[in-house]
């Protein structure tokens, strides 16, 4: 049976450099049907802040029922430096300052990520189609790739994605349907774009919907003041609205002007 005592003071000399070692006593889950990640998370955050962590591995339900017992908590893991118990593994990040990766409020990394994924997948297509770093079409190939994994991500769950996009979207709020209508649209249009075909459907619906979306979040952030979350990269998303779905919407309204310019120059 593994012993769950609360861990005494631990600090000993390194005998290299003389200075005192930091040392925590860490309690995880390890068990044959289940290795608990936040265990996992908390030794390595526990090591790269500089500590030798005492390793205790609890294997079975019962050391987990016992140590939960004698400790008062009701989760798993548990870390301890010094007399203290800092707690799990979301105590551990408040301990040292830090924040979970992505748990912030308001956070501009996910459509920051896609775009980036978008622009490099761009450039990758100009390279298999024109054998060329940048071509006329490189733009075309960015917005239209940035619309498919923009739709995706609302494809993901679409039914939180429906209910967040009604927060704000115009045309949704008077027709709830269409919250579920737009990543088809939006996905489809940026399909066809990429592919350049059928481009008398995808652009008139790539510019519906782009002009009803920008006009919908121009009212809710600059003319109604209203602090919300964008539905753009998802339903859980935790992007402001505001510039970047402005941007957005603005991106795909421009591609759509471009490609009916193309349309209508190649008929004349």
């Amino acid at each position: 049976m593994i012993n769950t005592k609360t861990p005494k003071p631990l600090e000993t000399t390194n005998t290299n450099t003389g200075a005192a070692a930091k040392r925590a006593s860490l309690y995880r889950m390890v068990m044959s049907d289940h290795l608990c990640p936040y265990g996992l998370k908390s030794k390595d955050l526990l090591e790269r802040q500089g500590y030798a962590v005492e390793d205790h591995r609890l294997t079975t339900r019962e050391e987990v029922d016992a140590f939960k017992k004698k400790h008062s908590v009701a989760t798993t893991p548990q870390t301890f430096i010094g007399d203290e118990r800092i707690g799990g593994y979301d105590d551990l990040l408040a301990h040292f300052g830090k924040s979970a990766f992505g748990k912030s409020e308001t956070t501009y990394r996910p459509v920051i990520a896609l775009f980036s994924i978008a622009a490099l997948l761009a450039l990758a297509v100009t390279w298999i189609d024109r054998q060329s770093i940048f071509a006329g079409r490189t733009i075309e190939w960015f917005i239209a790739i940035s619309m498919v994994l923009l739709g995706l991500q609302k494809l993901k769950d679409l039914e939180q994605f429906a209910t967040m996009f009604l927060n704000y979207d115009l045309l949704a709020q008077k027709w709830v349907r269409y919250g579920y209508v737009y990543p088809f649209a939006e996905t489809g249009a940026g399909l066809l774009m990429m592919a350049g075909v059928f481009t008398w459907l995808s652009a008139p619906v790539a510019f519906f919907i782009s002009t009803i979306g920008a006009y919908s979040v121009f009212k809710a952030v600059y003319i109604d003041k209203r602090e919300l979350k964008c539905a753009c990269v998802g339903g859980d998303s935790k992007v402001p609205l505001g510039f970047v779905s402005l941007t957005e919407n603005l991106m795909m309204m421009g591609m759509a002007v471009w490609m009916l310019s193309k349309l209508w120059g190649g008929a004349g």
